[in-house]
């Protein structure tokens, strides 16, 4: 409410004292011509917003925000494709092949991107989940993936609406002991009917107990007003 009662107030100041402006003296014939900025230059695009871990919390783009995990966790880079996304990592298994390569947890948090569609109805936000956990999948580096165990259901963060999907997904990756990955998707509506704040977990099979860690933290996720 402050920025909007400066900018009034502002636009006020210019309406009223307009008529006690000196006029500005215009240019005489044969002086140099003023010049011109080139009309074909373009300014340059607007950056996309990106999301930021902040001590505890998630902070999307947008400034939604999700509380991380728990301290254990260390901030990562989305992976997953949402808009103003950022993510956080857990590592399960160090150095699995002997080759500095490691297995871990990964939850992202961000807006539902706007090349998915999106209604929000039981039905619409059912069809979002299922978009963008299949292109996070993707992004997520599964290829082929083997999907199985697949749940669907509504919840209720913040007052607002959303759908819950997980799918198992078989992991073969000697001499990785994992044989399966949970991935978690979360659409939340964001009060406008046009957005939705999204979350996305991997977690390994071997540390079931953080699925229900995640719930709660999606549970707690504050959408922006």
């Amino acid at each position: 409410m402050a920025a909007l009662a400066t900018t009034g107030i502002s636009v006020g100041w210019i309406w009223t004292k307009a008529d006690a402006v000196t006029p500005v003296t215009l240019p005489q014939g044969g002086q140099t011509p003023v010049e011109t900025v080139d009309p074909s230059a373009k300014p340059s695009e607007t950056p996309t917003p990106t999301g930021k871990v902040l001590g505890t919390e998630m902070r999307a783009g947008n400034n939604d925000m999700m509380p991380i995990m728990s301290s254990a966790w260390t901030s990562e880079f989305d992976r997953t494709g949402l808009m103003g996304g950022t993510a956080i990592w857990f590592t399960v298994h160090a150095n699995y092949d002997g080759k500095k390569n490691s297995w871990g947890n990964y939850v992202a948090f961000g807006e539902l991107p706007p090349t998915v569609k999106y209604a929000n109805t039981a039905a619409g936000r059912k069809q979002a989940a299922s978009q963008v956990g299949s292109r996070a999948i993707v992004g997520l580096g599964y290829k082929d993936p083997k999907i199985s165990a697949v749940t669907h259901k509504p919840i209720t963060v913040d007052g607002h609406p959303g759908h819950e999907i997980t799918a198992r997904i078989a992991v073969n990756q000697p001499p990785l002991k994992e044989t399966f990955s949970t991935v978690m998707i979360a659409v939340i509506d964001r009060g406008d009917n046009k957005t939705a704040a999204v979350s996305i977990a991997d977690i390994a099979g071997s540390t079931p107990a953080w699925q229900n860690v995640w719930r709660y933290k999606v549970s707690q996720i504050k959408v922006s007003r």
